[in-house]
């Protein structure tokens, strides 16, 4: 992940613009720009749908039956005034999204679903989440299948994080004519120096060493701003946001182990 505190790249903002989530709390607070608010809620909810399905489906329900839940748990959130409840002294996304599952896991549990997917409302299309570009980074096949489901959804919404950051640099370098350079070089972000042979990658790209050097220099640069920005969208305070990258980080290094 390599999100390093303290650290900005080229390009980086000094200072992060009104994050989603907060948009979200100060529409709850304030009660204006509700609308602006639930878009910005139904973004979220449709870019992290993954950690809400793998913690579903690891409480023990069935694909379908987890894909109905995520269902219902989305249309909850954004037809049943959930935005009255959000606390703002929670401050991080991934944590209150988290307790809220829990919890509508909980009443779904003593209760009969007489429809599938949120009665007659369908938040979004399974299908449309389905056919997404996969993901480059998975969730290791032991992880599936050994860790709580606590721990599983913090690793799914990590690889979620990192997936997006490089989803976004791909698509520049590719708006730059350099898609070549990121299948050479995304692999390395985040390696350490020593772990890099800078000699085979001058080899293989046909470029001088110090080209690569500095490509790859300027790549993790990137990668690194683009993450903070992607982590910045689900917390309300900026200053929580290496605090959120370093737990993410933990998540993805627990699931090697």
């Amino acid at each position: 992940m390599n999100g390093k505190p303290g650290e900005q790249g080229e390009g980086e903002p000094r200072e992060f613009v009104t994050t989603r989530w907060s948009l979200i709390l100060s529409a709850a607070t304030v009660g204006k720009e509700e609308q602006q608010a639930r878009d910005a809620l139904a973004e979220i909810c449709r870019t992290y749908w993954r950690p809400i399905f793998s913690f579903v489906c690891r409480r023990g329900y069935s694909k379908e039956d987890a894909q109905d839940l995520t269902q219902d748990f989305f249309v909850v959130i954004l037809e049943q005034n959930w935005l009255q409840h959000a606390d703002s002294k929670r401050g991080r996304f991934r944590s209150l999204l988290l307790r809220s599952l829990q919890n509508f896991l909980i009443n779904a549990a003593e209760k009969t679903h007489a429809h599938k997917r949120g009665g007659d409302l369908e938040f979004v299309s399974w299908d449309n989440w389905a056919a997404e570009e996969p993901y480059e980074l998975s969730v290791p096949a032991h992880a599936l299948d050994s860790l709580p489901p606590e721990r599983l959804f913090d690793l799914s919404w990590a690889t979620t994080v990192v997936e997006r950051a490089l989803r976004h640099l791909r698509e520049e370098c590719e708006s730059k004519g350099k898609l070549w350079l990121f299948r050479a070089l995304s692999c390395h972000l985040t390696e350490e120096r020593d772990e890099v042979s800078y000699s085979n990658l001058s080899a293989e790209l046909g470029v001088a060493e110090a080209v690569v050097k500095k490509q790859l220099h300027k790549m993790r640069q990137r990668y690194r701003c683009l993450l903070r920005a992607e982590v910045s969208r689900t917390v309300e305070n900026p200053a929580d946001v290496d605090d959120e990258i370093r737990y993410l980080c933990a998540a993805l290094a627990a699931a090697t182990e």
